[in-house]
């Protein structure tokens, strides 16, 4: 592929709601550039983009995929975004580093969560947008009813460029608006007609709505409109594009990505109306060293700097870093500086990636996109830049994950090549973690949803031939003492040869804060137990806290005064008193045991229709609502104190509760006593595992 300027790259996202088409649209742009000579289906498991075993398995994108493409003069560097809310990080990478986005609607479905969760990114991201209303091949395709949700929804931003042509319930061509002209389909063609007569009641508003948002955009176009005089199709075009470029007009398109018609119009639209790099803003970051604001604008008079939003790890070619060049160029053979890291990298190779193939490149400009193969520290979000001049952006914000499992190796003996695996999965996606949990000892996996762990799961199966089994993760009950207890330990043993004697006399009595652990108090008065043997009472107690006396949870809120106890010359030992302490902390379960749980406090944004199903939920759960938070746009954030045991599976039940339109963030607050009724359903299960160990 040969290079480009600056000015004649677009790079585009295509997103929106699962199964909608943005692979098969992706495929058909490749395929219409004669990038590709056959054009794949995602049903036959041979589209460019869709190549991770588990894709080709279940017919989805789990991973964004980057395809590059030449058209009239350009480079489209197109990213095939993944639709299912479970990979939503990929979606965060993306429009990170893109100039512009396709929100691909279907025009059976409509606008859906998908394509309002787009929507929304886009805004989020400030970043111009363009419409494509896929499968209009299908029955019951509805573009009118689409445009009216969209409207609906989005006001007047909606300029329908196109309108499709329907004939006996066959898509079979479309009218472009600005240009006023039918265009047919025949085979792989286009080919221009009259404007059927029975549309031009429909295309009239359309195109007045157009040509007015037009006269709006001057004062010189204003005086036109109003003279009566009519616009060149170079003024609507240019005006339109400044429209586009801010945001305040959005373009829909349409066609059958399935059928290639409408696809090459769209990559039309996309050159045309779609902003260059750089063309919406510069870029600003901060210097390093002295935190001073860095602006960078997309030229290669400028020092270089990237940004690497996404990292491709193969057990067998290793790492691949795709970056995205923000300002200056970069050229193989020399190194450049991770200010994120404090580390220099040699740039040995660079690569066009195309799916999963690649090909070499010498040089990439601003505004360009390409991969770095094996670097060493670098990490997704990482800026590059040139030593000398140097600048960090603002990395990469992904989602939190919000759903835990604990895992284990399905084979003995291959715990390393498990989590060496895992490991290396989380350089690959952000969204996922791997962290001991301190309380409980288990290896926790964290990610987005049941469906993102299930495939991390296979993939580690896939690339580095590991097996691992998840299981429900631990809840790191406490206990505590809720009465004070006088408690002896007397332990005297006998058998021959030297005896072992140690008896106490300890106080235990519960402490007002559950958050201190434990407390030891030294009131031995005249020597009844030595003072080298006091130590051994208190580190006899330390070694009993982590088995409870209830279901074998963690003690904690105890304080244990040693006041009295008995020693012999010989007999006694360190070892002596730190028995007779540990059976003195058995006689606890005297003591008024109870079960303490973790709460955590939840903070749930749902749009407004929902607020009372998911206070009813967290009421059902034993949570307490703390209150509401207006957020803006529909939204309100629900705050409440709910047991992390009644959180397991939440992430999706509150998918399931809102149409995936609903998020959390959980965080530890305290413990507190469990009630009696679930308390003795978790003894009673402690001590069936304890038995079965």
């Amino acid at each position: 592929m040969k290079n480009y300027t600056t000015d004649k790259i677009r790079n585009l996202g295509l997103i929106g709601h699962g199964s909608e088409g943005k692979t098969t649209l992706t495929e058909a742009m490749l395929f219409s550039a004669k990038a590709i000579d056959r054009l794949g289906r995602v049903e036959d498991g041979n589209t460019t983009t869709d190549y991770d075993p588990e894709e080709l398995k279940r017919h989805i994108s789990i991973t964004s995929a980057i395809a590059p493409l030449e058209w009239k003069q350009y480079k489209l560097n197109v990213i095939d975004v993944p639709g299912y809310f479970d990979f939503i990080g990929e979606m965060a990478s993306t429009l990170r580093v893109v100039d512009s986005a396709c929100i691909v609607v279907g025009a059976v479905s409509g606008v859906i969560v998908g394509t309002e969760k787009a929507w929304d990114y886009c805004h989020e991201y400030d970043i111009p947008k363009i419409i494509f209303v896929n499968q209009m091949d299908r029955e019951n395709a509805n573009y009118t009813k689409v445009i009216n949700q969209l409207t609906e929804l989005y006001g007047t931003a909606i300029a329908p460029f196109q309108v499709p042509i329907m004939e006996g319930g066959q898509f079979t061509g479309y009218v472009d608006i600005i240009a006023m002209k039918a265009m047919k389909f025949k085979g792989s063609e286009l080919v221009e007609i009259p404007i059927p007569s029975n549309m031009e009641d429909k295309i009239e508003p359309i195109r007045t709505t157009l040509v007015e948002a037009v006269a709006e955009t001057s004062e010189e176009l204003m005086e036109k409109y109003f003279s009566g005089e009519e616009f060149s199709e170079g003024e609507i075009q240019a005006a339109l594009r400044d429209g586009v470029v801010s945001g305040d007009i959005v373009p829909v398109a349409c066609g059958s990505a399935v059928n290639n018609q409408g696809v090459a119009p769209l990559m039309d639209l996309i050159i045309t109306y779609m902003p260059a790099p750089g063309e919406h803003g510069s870029v600003t970051g901060k210097n390093p060293h002295t935190q001073e604001v860095v602006e960078r604008t997309y030229s290669t008079s400028e020092p270089f700097s990237a940004l690497v939003f996404k990292t491709v790890v193969d057990p067998f070619v290793g790492k691949l870093s795709l970056f995205k060049v923000l300002s200056g160029e970069i050229t193989t053979g020399g190194t450049v500086y991770n200010p994120n890291k404090d580390k220099t990298e040699k740039v040995n190779n660079i690569y066009f990636i195309r799916g999963k193939k690649q090909s070499g490149a010498e040089k990439i400009v601003a505004g360009d996109m390409a991969a770095l193969a094996k670097l060493q520290s670098t990490m997704t979000g990482d800026t590059l830049c040139d030593q000398a001049n140097p600048v960090i952006y603002e990395t990469i914000q992904f989602p939190e994950p919000s759903i835990s499992l604990a895992v284990v190796s399905q084979k003995e003996g291959e715990e390393d090549k498990v989590f060496a695996g895992l490991y290396r999965l989380t350089e690959e996606d952000p969204t996922f973690t791997v962290d001991k949990d301190p309380q409980t000892g288990e290896m926790l996996i964290s990610g987005v949803g049941e469906m993102h762990l299930e495939i991390i799961s296979k993939r580690l199966q896939n690339k580095f031939g590991a097996a691992a089994a998840y299981k429900e993760p631990k809840i790191p009950y406490r206990e505590t003492i809720r009465k004070p207890l006088r408690a002896e330990g007397r332990h005297k043993k006998q058998s021959g040869g030297h005896g072992q004697f140690g008896h106490v006399w300890i106080d235990f009595e519960p402490l007002a804060d559950t958050e201190e652990e434990y407390e030891f108090v030294d009131k031995v008065v005249g020597g009844v137990v030595p003072r080298q043997y006091i130590p051994a009472v208190d580190k006899g107690l330390r070694e009993c806290l982590p088995n409870g006396v209830l279901a074998g949870y963690p003690m904690v809120g105890i304080r244990a005064t040693l006041n009295d106890g008995s020693y012999h010359s010989v007999d006694s030992s360190e070892m002596a008193f730190k028995v007779a302490a540990s059976l003195a902390f058995k006689k606890l379960d005297q003591a008024n045991p109870v079960l303490l749980e973790p709460i955590m406090k939840a903070e749930v944004l749902v749009p407004d229709d929902y607020m009372g199903d998911i206070i009813g939920d967290l009421n059902k759960r034993r949570g307490r609502i703390l209150g509401m938070n207006p957020k803006g746009n529909g939204q309100q954030e629900i705050v409440a104190e709910v047991p992390q045991t009644e959180m397991a599976k939440y992430a999706t039940d509150l998918r399931s509760m809102t149409q995936a339109r609903g998020s959390f963030k959980l965080s530890f607050v305290r413990y507190e006593e469990v009630p009696g009724n679930i308390s003795a359903k978790i003894i009673e299960q402690a001590k069936q595992e304890a038995a079965q160990e």
